[in-house]
């Protein structure tokens, strides 16, 4: 019972909370904070994509192995490490399940391996860039790279705010828990807590939604006022907003290294398959 108390420690909101903030605005300190975004968006939609059409053991370990050398170097959050562990393994565990029930056996996990070092490749990828970099170069690096301008700074705006949407989820739940009652018995292994915190997190999913839109809309007043709109729209502003943005021989050695170790990669996976 005790263990189970621990794991609810551990997964409490402010821990989450306090995750997010280290993960959003704790980036500046990662080694690859300092890569230009453009640089790193194009090496994170090289990994994304081309896993996909890999089906040699070999090159998949070597871009696995690189994946989660550039995740040390970015300085995820231990809790985005373990939310992502935990989804691969349910995914592929009920892939596997399902496989034995239709005649399978233990030779149907060698393609589920695979496809495991896939979506740990890609998934590692999402995190090195968006972990090792502020949200608003993410923005900038996407404004340069020809995407418009609303979709960029929605997807930094998106990435500053989940920390305060759950500082406000925890809010709401609290507001809860001071009109409600604690189950006065435990039950076994805890789940009359398990089902009354579901119940909590419900109730609290609309007044979160009002929260947000609520917030959305003073977010969206006030950079119209500053004159968002006016001023993505006139290359000359947008000229001074990527001033900053420049391509230099540290990006450029980033970009030769891994291409280089990807072509070792395929020469090594052509003379050495071992999946």
């Amino acid at each position: 019972m005790q263990l189970v108390r621990n794991w609810f420690d551990k997964i409490s909101i402010e821990r989450i909370q306090l995750e997010l903030m280290n993960t959003v605005y704790g980036s500046g300190h990662a080694s690859l904070s300092r890569i230009d975004p453009r640089a790193m968006l194009i090496w994170y939609l090289f990994f994304a994509i081309v896993p996909w059409f890999v089906h040699n053991g070999t090159v998949l370990l070597g871009m696995f192995l690189l994946m989660v050398t550039t995740t040390i170097l970015s300085r995820a959050a231990p809790f985005i490490i373990i939310i992502l562990c935990l989804g691969l393994i349910g995914q592929v565990g009920w892939m596997f399940i399902i496989s034995l029930f239709f005649g399978g056996n233990l030779e149907s996990a060698f393609p589920l391996l695979l496809l495991t070092l896939k979506l740990s490749i890609v998934s590692l990828a999402s995190i090195t860039v968006f972990s090792g970099m502020d949200p608003e170069r993410i923005g900038d690096g996407l404004l340069a790279l020809g995407m418009p301008a609303t979709f960029s700074f929605s997807l930094s705006y998106a990435y500053r705010i989940l920390p305060v949407l759950f500082g406000e989820f925890r809010n709401i739940m609290l507001s809860y828990r001071l009109r409600g009652k604690v189950p006065s018995r435990h039950g076994w292994l805890y789940w009359r807590l398990v089902v009354y915190y579901m119940k909590l997190f419900v109730v609290s999913f609309f007044p979160l939604m009002l929260a947000t839109a609520k917030r959305s809309r003073t977010t969206v007043e006030a950079l119209e006022t500053r004159g968002f709109s006016y001023g993505m729209k006139h290359p000359e502003s947008k000229r001074l907003k990527l001033a900053h943005l420049k391509i230099t021989r540290r990006d450029l050695g980033f970009l030769a290294g891994s291409a280089i170790y990807v072509v070792l990669l395929f020469w090594l996976g052509r003379h050495y398959e071992i999946l």
